[in-house]
């Protein structure tokens, strides 16, 4: 007999894809709201299993069983690891619209339809689906490989990283925003447009800038990058702070050959300093300048005007914070896709909570020290510039420029370049968390 509390499996009739799968998945032709609805009005069961058309997915012989055991027990949606693929935990952060559940979703019927409002999206409507399943339901992943499936996508972490700013998926960005603010209104952490003034600097600063460039282990870049900051023209004065993190490579050697008295060398006297410790050991020294603009130690300013640009626009403003704009280019500075990134989505009225969204800020970024200062940065090596600007916007208004003022340059050296999948997933869960943190502070608000 049927275990009363085991929900009833039912194969929807909307089969669409070739794929040689089992026949209990049912496969949207798109994630449209329309065929999101379809599939939910015509299905008589209280388990639904969407299966992306897009992979050949072989069900292991606990996975119906598994993911309906946790719908029955309150879940509004399941997922599970896949063989050789991990996965991580979902959180209230969790609200990127990329976020791996992998190929095979569980979805319980009766949540799903007391949650769902219908919507005109195009592409969000999957997205707006598990966020508000995520509102009423646990979300629950399942740490067991229930199943194996072809790769998606091949291509490497610092290639896949990038495309949430890819200028060709705009529309689907905004819609995704769309989707994203209407769930930050639903539970309490929608910010609106008002900001708190930038208090004027009430001590003094040797400069009026510092270029601030962490570094370990770079000889092949750093003294390109140096060098980049050192040829800024301003009208300003302006200092290049590098906090070299113990480098065992020639790193050391060669910043000890510049000889331009505007260069700071640093060697921190901790040795457990992340990319976020030596930004805090560099805006709590005396060196450092009014205002503090990023360089990483792979990368170059994309002209001489670079740092006027950043500096200027934290004036106009005044905003706590400015972000700009970059060129991804490989390692002979030839422009590479997906080209300029210059963050379009973000919008004065609703960044602070599109921010939520995405992965990412951009660059380089510039901030107002003494504020920088007084919130300080992760001491951690991945996220860290995303934690202060999720902090900053809470409060103050982040400016932005446009145009490309810097190229980040891909290659494979980069720490980001190819991670492993259990590397990728920790920064996830990081950032997520880091999501979850402020959207929890916002509730409070």
């Amino acid at each position: 007999m049927r275990n009363a509390k085991t929900p009833r499996v039912r194969i929807v009739a909307m089969q669409l894809g070739s794929a040689d799968t089992s026949e209990n998945f049912t496969y949207p032709k798109d994630l449209s709201s329309f065929s999101l609805g379809q599939i939910l009005e015509r299905a008589t069961a209280d388990v639904l299993f969407l299966g992306d058309p897009r992979v050949q997915i072989q069900a292991g012989p606990a996975l119906f069983e598994r993911m309906k055991r946790a719908l029955a027990d309150g879940a509004g949606l399941v997922y599970s690891d896949s063989e050789g693929h991990p996965r991580i935990d979902y959180q209230r952060g969790s609200i990127r619209d990329n976020f791996d559940f992998g190929p095979v979703l569980g979805i319980s019927v009766p949540a799903a339809r007391k949650v769902w409002e219908g919507g005109d999206y195009r592409w969000a409507g999957l997205y707006d689906l598990r966020l508000r399943l995520s509102e009423a339901f646990p979300v629950v992943h399942i740490s067991e490989p229930l199943y194996n499936s072809s790769v998606v996508d091949s291509r490497s972490s610092g290639e896949k990283q990038f495309d949430y700013v890819d200028p060709k998926n705009r529309d689907y960005q905004i819609e995704m925003e769309q989707a994203a603010t209407a769930h930050l209104r639903r539970i309490g952490a929608w910010l609106p447009p008002d900001f708190r003034r930038v208090p004027a600097a009430d001590e003094r600063f040797p400069v009026e800038a510092s270029v601030i460039i962490p570094v370990r282990n770079r000889e092949k870049t750093v003294l390109e990058a140096v060098q980049s900051a050192l040829r800024q023209a301003t009208t300003f004065s302006f200092n290049v702070i590098v906090v070299d993190n113990h480098s065992t490579d020639r790193t050391t050697e060669i910043l000890r050959g510049v000889s331009d008295p505007r260069l700071v060398h640093r060697i921190p006297t901790r040795h457990d300093l992340g990319i976020g410790g030596c930004w805090n050991d560099a805006i709590a020294s005396e060196d450092c300048g009014r205002y503090a603009v990023q360089l990483d130690s792979d990368d170059l300013y994309a002209s001489d005007s670079s740092l006027s640009r950043m500096v200027e626009e934290l004036k106009r403003g005044p905003y706590a914070m400015v972000i700009g704009s970059y060129t991804m280019v490989n390692f002979k500075l030839e422009m590479i896709p997906p080209g300029l990134i210059d963050h379009r989505e973000w919008t004065p009225d609703n960044g602070r909570n599109n921010a939520l969204r995405i992965n990412g800020l951009g660059a380089p970024r510039a901030f107002d020290t003494a504020i920088a200062r007084e919130i300080g940065f992760p001491n951690v090596s991945y996220g860290e510039d995303y934690a202060v600007g999720l902090r900053i916007s809470r409060e103050y208004q982040i400016g932005r420029v446009y145009d490309s003022l810097y190229l980040c340059r891909r290659w494979e050296g980069n720490s980001d370049s190819a991670l492993p999948i259990e590397t990728a997933n920790r920064y996830d869960f990081y950032k997520d968390g880091l999501r979850t943190d402020e959207i929890l502070a916002r509730q409070r608000r």
